[in-house]
This record gives C-alpha cells, structure tokens and sequence, in this order.
C-alpha cells in the first residue's frame, strides 16, 4: 500500500513550469501526490515538460506579462493550495550600468517582478485560507557581482515584497526561494564560456559545486508544507554569500 504524500490532493499552480527550475518544482509536488497545474509561454515546450514530469500534470499556455491570458488562467480556477511563482526575465539587464538601456532595465522588471505580482493579484480570490505562496527570486539579489545590477534590483523587488505580503495576505503564507547558480537552461546564452563558468562557481562555492532544480525543488516543498514559516527569503546558494574568513 503507497502512503499519501504531504500533499496528496492538494491543487498547485506552478507558473513558469516549462523547464528548468519550475519544472523540477512541478515534478516534485506531482510525485507528492498534489493535483499539479504548470504554465509557460509554449503549449509544446509545456507537453514536453509534462511528459518529462512523468506524473499526470494539467497544462495551460500562458504569458505572465499579458493579462488578457492571466485572467484567462484564473477565469475557472479551482481553490489553490499553494501558488509558485517561477517566471523569469531571463538575462535581460545583464550588463554594466553604463550600457544598461532603459527599456532593458524595463523589460526585467516586467518578465519578473511585474509578471509574479500580476500573477498573485489574480489568483488572491482563489487561494485558500491556509494557502502558500512562493516566489523565485535569484541570489544575485543579495550578492554584489559586477554587470548584475538590473537582475539584483528586480529580484530585490521582489525579496522586499515579502515580508509586508506575508502580513497583507495573512494567514496566507508568503515566502521566497533566492536561488545560487544553478545548471540550467538558463545559463546557455553564455555559449562555449558556460562550462568554464561553471566550473569556476563550483570551485568558490564553500559546498564544492552549482546547484542543481532539485535543490531549489525542496526547498519550495519545505516552505510550502511548513505551516510556521512566512515572510521568509530563503537562500539556496550554496554557500557564495557567505563571508569567507583566513
């Protein structure tokens, strides 16, 4: 007989869900046993992430910075249980401040902070009184590495959103993950120079190496299934903020 997971039956949306970190957050409350919702910006990149999931989890088609499909997302929702919000900008903003373009440092925000927040307005009506929220921030927010300063400021954005969130939609829990360097897709855009800077992450991380989905994974399973904890920026890194002493 299979003992029930932790979140057997519970219903999760999981936006930005067709790769990477969001997928592996998906697949890990499908394996729970929760009644899974993904999203993403392509209906095939999404079936393809479904079928790599390998537990049953429903599709929907969906970009974040258009409310014309958010409220189509929410049009029927069910009560939700625990929201993850897992969109990302991507690169966009990567660079120094001196060739950093406005509509760069625009865009950023929008694929990120605007995108998460537009999502949570409209699933408010739908969370249940005991829901989680989780948010996907990125440790560039609480790290000082040169060329970064439009991502730190948009996932900094979103770390100073949730504390007052946390106090806002209570007994809603509101939390966020601050993930490391992690080997994803991500990262491709940096071509033949990837390896090396992997390499090199691996080599100044105090635990020896990048993360990997699975690790930010847990860490969303654990904010969303401990009833005592909100408010909470969680870094998953590694070890790379830590101040290191001779």
């Amino acid at each position: 007989m299979t003992t029930p997971g932790k979140f057997t039956g519970q219903t999760v949306y999981v936006i930005g869900a067709s790769h990477g970190i969001g997928e592996e957050i998906a697949r890990a409350f499908a394996a729970d046993g929760a009644q899974v919702l993904i999203t993403g910006r392509s209906k095939e990149r999404l079936d393809a992430a479904a079928e790599r999931i390998g537990h049953p989890v429903t599709v929907f088609e969906a970009d974040a910075t258009r409310q014309a499909d958010v409220d189509a997302l929410f049009a029927a929702a069910p009560e939700i249980d625990h929201l993850v919000l897992a969109v990302s900008g991507g690169m966009t903003g990567l660079g120094a401040l001196a060739d950093l373009t406005d509509e760069a440092l625009r865009e950023g925000f929008e694929g990120k902070v605007f995108a998460q927040l537009r999502i949570l307005k409209a699933a408010l009506p739908h969370l249940s009184a005991t829901a989680s929220v989780t948010f996907i921030g990125a440790g560039s927010s609480r790290a000082a590495f040169p060329g970064t300063v439009a991502l730190a400021a948009a996932n900094g954005a979103l770390d100073a959103a949730v504390p007052p969130l946390a106090t806002e939609l209570a007994p809603v829990r509101v939390n966020a993950v601050a993930p490391g360097v992690i080997d994803t897709a991500w990262w491709h855009p940096l071509g033949e120079n990837r390896d090396g800077f992997m390499a090199q992450q691996a080599a100044t991380t105090p635990v020896g190496r990048v993360g990997q989905p699975h690790d930010i994974a847990e860490a969303v399973l654990f904010l969303a299934g401990n009833g005592f904890t909100t408010g909470v920026v969680l870094d998953v890194n590694g070890g790379t903020t830590l101040a290191a002493g001779k």
